[in-house]
């Protein structure tokens, strides 16, 4: 079965159902190209793969089918081997994830947050006197971006055009690897500007870390932390507004949305993470998993959420989830997303979420629920477009 097409965009969970009920908590799929690989949607497996570096291992260049892979893949920018953070392996991995937490540990979250609002109002006050908007185009999306260059030190001139670059090479399609290429040129960019003029930003404070990142090793992880940040996070603001503004038990309390962001965000993770699929992992030797044979070589993609609704470890997919953090939206064991970023992530969302529905009490969805489409990406889960309507209001700040 292939990741593709309208079931997997626009209901998963099902496909989820029919993968389950046909091959059980490991299923054979393809991907472009008809690439094979094996799908893992158990929390157990998960789990499993998660914590064995061993035995799944990080480094794709053990990968069986690269004679099969043209250059120009689609997918290639996120499984072609890199010497960064995310293709490294034990002591390597250490050294390079250590630099990444110290730096980002030492970002302070109150100043974040006023960052966070200072932002989400900027956004808010080129729209709100139309009284409608694309939340996605106009507000999700942008809305990390935006924080982040504060971060790294960018100027926010240059986050439109990075956003679009990493969402494009995150779609796949013809322009994901030039998309990806404009990106990686912006972060080597960066990293020079810093080596002459570091400041108090997160790229500076890895150029002076005891792990002696050379350029090319602090270009390729800055990548990493920049499409960590921008994607993931943007989506998961756009999921938690679809969620509140389609789901009576948060749209009845839309005038107090401080009260229920926190636990919609929360569910959003359990239930439309907003990545969705993670590649991957490498079989190091031949073994077994979820009932299948995996050869040396193969090909692990982390279906995190299908687990996340394994009905084997949530029996009602719909109560549980309120306080409930297990969910492997962050991933798992070693590779995780490094401290302290899930909290930066969560940061940044619940401030988008508040202050939108701070500044915007009466907003609605401007179409119906069924019009929504889900982009078409193996990796991400998120709207194309969040269209709404709310009462004009002139700025008042």
């Amino acid at each position: 079965m292939a990741l593709e097409g309208p079931l997997f965009r626009q209901r998963p969970a099902e496909l989820y159902r029919q993968l389950r009920r046909e091959h059980g908590p490991v299923a054979p799929v393809v991907l472009e190209g008809g690439i094979p690989a094996w799908y893992v949607i158990g929390y157990r497996e998960l789990h499993h793969v998660l914590t064995n570096d061993h035995l799944f291992a990080r480094d794709s260049r053990r990968w069986n089918q690269w004679d099969r892979i043209p250059p120009d893949w689609s997918l290639m920018p996120y499984v072609g081997y890199q010497p960064s953070v995310m293709f490294a392996e034990g002591a390597e991995h250490r050294r390079r994830s250590g630099a990444i937490s110290d730096a980002l540990g030492e970002i302070d979250q109150f100043e974040l947050r006023q960052r966070c609002e200072e932002v989400a109002d900027g956004l808010i006050d080129q729209f709100v006197v139309s009284g409608q908007a694309d939340l996605m185009a106009q507000f999700a999306h942008p809305m990390p971006g935006l924080v982040v260059a504060k971060l790294f030190g960018l100027p926010d001139s240059d986050i439109p055009r990075l956003v679009r670059d990493l969402q494009t090479s995150l779609d796949g399609g013809d322009d994901a690897i030039p998309a990806y290429v404009r990106v990686a040129g912006a972060m080597q960019e960066l990293v020079r500007r810093k080596a002459i003029v570091p400041g108090p930003d997160v790229p500076s404070r890895m150029l002076a870390h005891p792990a002696g990142l050379n350029e090319d090793e602090l270009t390729k992880d800055l990548l990493v932390i920049m499409a960590a940040a921008q994607q993931p996070t943007s989506n998961w603001i756009g999921n938690t507004l679809r969620l509140m503004l389609t789901d009576d038990r948060f749209a009845v309390t839309l005038s107090g949305g401080r009260r229920s962001a926190g636990q919609a965000l929360n569910e959003v993770l359990w239930e439309d993470t907003p990545t969705q699929n993670f590649v991957g992992r490498w079989a190091t030797q031949a073994t077994q998993l979820g009932g299948q044979r995996i050869r040396p070589g193969d090909l692990v993609i982390m279906g995190l959420a299908a687990a996340n609704t394994d009905p084997q470890v949530r029996p009602d997919q719909h109560s549980g989830s309120s306080g409930n953090h297990a969910q492997m939206s962050f991933s798992h064991g070693e590779h995780r997303c490094p401290f302290p970023a899930p909290e930066i992530a969560e940061v940044i969302a619940k401030a988008a979420v508040e202050v939108l529905l701070d500044r915007l009490p009466d907003v609605v969805l401007s179409v119906g629920v069924d019009e929504l489409v889900w982009r078409q990406s193996v990796w991400m889960r998120g709207l194309e477009s969040l269209p709404v309507e709310f009462t004009p209001a002139y700025l008042s700040r």
